[in-house]
């Protein structure tokens, strides 16, 4: 949701920008836009340039956007239509002030009447623009100030670093911000509940919302963290605290990236969808490399929780949002069946609201891909007022999410660049297992047997999706025949429940089907009365469920009021044949891997239709990957 980029060195900035906005198309945006410093004849002169649309409109611009300090923007709209008067950056009256920003200021409205009242005027319908001014406003307060004092000690103030710390005080919301005036020779960024990173290069840094913008030049990196105000020079950068009156410098440890550019790149694919599909072997291997122990039958990870809290754990709260809600729903159900241990899951931006009863006896569980999720790390930070122990399972090493809860366990998926998640889902439901595991051997509550059958099917698991990768061309026919359609109906009973409301995001998300998931005994309770001739309905039969018996009789009424039934099955029979129109065979495993290997063909289903459609596949509309503001 939304991408920043900031460079100050000695290159040329445009061409830094405008390929770091490309490396963070992913995150969705309607627009974008590029400023930079330019110096004629000792002259500091501000160019800029915004268009609506793809980034891609910005390229041929090099010679309008010269200089080797800049920043770069692309938008999200939440205030204000998409257009080119909305985009970023954003600027003062006389163009001398250039911002770029990611968040909502929840009481811009406030500010805005205020600064009206002192003759500002406003030409958009943004959020930003008024956090502009009022940055603006101070600047010019500050100046003045500084101006007429005499004192040392005050003349060595930085009149930008006291306007923003004094404009950042009067905002409420969430912000990743970056920021430049034509008169110094810096980059100013701040954070809260938006996530920004320093690049640290040789004589030259660079600021972004996501370092894959920067990772053709370092893999250096600071993540800054909330109410952080950096200081970036072309040498040197100053970290210091908004809290902090006096305005010392923060010390803080800097990171290497563990991944590197050829990570966000499509390498052959003709999308990144495709690719982090096929790639999932490997990102699964990533995931168990290191972490399973068949000899002392263990997974080796630390739980940062005391050994009487586990043993006394009285419920488990699973929070998140989206695709990463369902891996949650998946992990209720082995939680519940195999731990007996309460769990609920909860959809983060309801849970934050609903006045959760939460004690210090209750385990949360957060889960999100990016570590940024604004609803699910608000909850996180709710659980932790209420003095619950909290776990979070992340892909992204360093985000804010990893830094706030007790414990965790990374995926290691690496960048998932794909607006909808497919390598993240099924390493998600992987470390929930891994999480169940370690639960249940501290516990009690798994035997060794148990255990030492569960790591060697996890073992299993890149070979399994490997097999389920192998049905291409009845995928793509089974896609032919739904392509057309209006809307489409899954299915699934106990853990595949999960499994079909993932399949059904996919396909909603990427082709823009109507599609319903619905838990399988419930369409006789209405669903079924929308059921005709050819209406597709995928669902699931495992042959050694308990329910089998019960899903067959699922399809069967489907069936009898003419539905298209694609089944996705662990097995082929004369049986399962003269029920269903089309089988996608997936290799056997237990319950507590199905939701892993089950959604494989559901990911592929989903983007040969929308190949199928002509949709924009990495980048659907109206959707962005880090869903950084409510």
């Amino acid at each position: 949701m939304c991408g920043i980029i900031g460079y100050i060195g000695p290159k040329v900035a445009y061409p830094i920008l405008l390929t770091g906005l490309k490396r963070m198309e992913y995150r969705g945006y309607d627009s974008a836009g590029i400023s930079t410093i330019s110096i004629e004849d000792n002259q500091r002169a501000v160019n800029i340039v915004k268009k609506q649309g793809k980034v891609s409109n910005l390229e041929n611009k090099q010679t309008e956007l010269q200089g080797n300090l800049g920043l770069a923007h692309t938008r999200w709209a939440t205030h204000g239509q998409p257009s080119e008067l909305n985009s970023h950056p954003h600027f003062n009256d006389d163009k001398s002030l250039m911002l770029v920003h990611n968040g909502i200021i929840e009481n811009y409205l406030t500010i805005k009447r205020n600064l009206e009242q002192r003759g500002y005027v406003f030409h958009t319908q943004t959020d930003t623009e008024v956090l502009t001014k009022l940055i603006d406003y101070y600047h010019k307060k500050c100046k003045q100030k500084l101006s007429t004092t005499l004192q040392n000690y005050e003349q060595k103030k930085d009149p930008l670093e006291l306007a923003l710390r004094a404009a950042l005080h009067d905002v409420v919301g969430a912000y990743g911000i970056v920021l430049f005036h034509k008169d110094t020779n810096k980059l100013y960024a701040a954070k809260h509940g938006s996530p920004l990173v320093i690049g640290i290069g040789k004589n030259e840094h660079f600021v972004a919302s996501d370092p894959a913008a920067f990772l053709d030049h370092t893999r250096r990196v600071l993540y800054l963290e909330d109410e952080d105000i950096a200081i970036i020079k072309e040498n040197s950068y100053e970290l210091k605290s908004l809290c902090s009156h006096n305005g010392e410098c923060i010390k803080r440890k800097e990171d290497l990236v563990d991944w590197d550019i050829t990570a966000v790149e499509k390498n052959g694919y003709e999308h990144f969808m495709l690719k982090e599909i096929m790639e999932q072997p490997q990102t699964l291997a990533n995931c168990l490399a290191g972490r399973l122990d068949p000899q002392f039958n263990d997974i080796k990870f630390t739980l940062k929780l005391t050994l009487n809290f586990i043993k006394n754990i009285k419920r488990i709260s699973i929070i998140a949002c989206g695709t990463s809600s369902y891996a949650a729903m998946a992990g209720k159900f082995l939680i519940e069946k195999y731990l007996r241990i309460p769990t609920e899951v909860e959809v983060a931006s309801e849970w934050r609201y609903k006045n959760p009863i939460i004690s210090k006896d209750d385990l949360v569980i957060v889960i999100s891909q990016s570590g940024e999720t604004a609803d699910t790390l608000a909850a996180l930070k709710l659980a932790k007022q209420f003095g619950a122990k909290t776990f979070g399972i992340i892909n992204v090493v360093g985000s804010t999410m990893s830094r706030e809860v007790d414990s965790g366990i990374y995926i290691h998926a690496g960048p998932e660049i794909c607006v909808a998640s497919t390598k993240a889902f099924t390493a998600q439901v992987l470390c929930l297992n891994f999480l169940l595991i370690k639960l249940g051997k501290i516990r009690g509550d798994l035997t060794e047997t148990q255990i030492q059958r569960m790591i060697s099917n996890l073992l299993n698991t890149p070979e399994l999706v490997k097999q389920s990768l192998n049905n291409i061309e009845q995928i793509k026919a089974a896609a032919n025949l739904i392509k057309d359609k209006q809307s489409i109906f899954y299915l699934g009973r106990g853990i595949n429940f999960a499994t079909a409301k993932e399949g059904a995001i996919k396909i909603k998300e990427i082709s823009y089907i109507h599609a319903e998931d619905f838990a399988s005994g419930e369409m006789k309770h209405g669903p079924i009365a929308l059921l005709e001739k050819g209406f597709p309905v995928v669902t699931f039969v495992n042959k050694n469920d308990p329910l089998y018996e019960k899903n067959l009789s699922s399809i069967q009424e489907a069936k009898a009021r003419g539905a298209y039934i694609i089944v996705v099955a662990d097995h082929i029979d004369s049986t399962l044949q003269s029920y269903a129109d089309t089988i996608l065979q997936v290799p056997k495993v237990p319950d507590y891997l199905q939701p892993l290997i089950n959604t494989i063909p559901l990911q592929l289903l989903a983007y040969y239709t929308a190949k199928l459609r002509g949709c924009e596949i990495d980048q659907p509309k109206n959707l962005a990957k880090s869903v950084t503001v409510e």
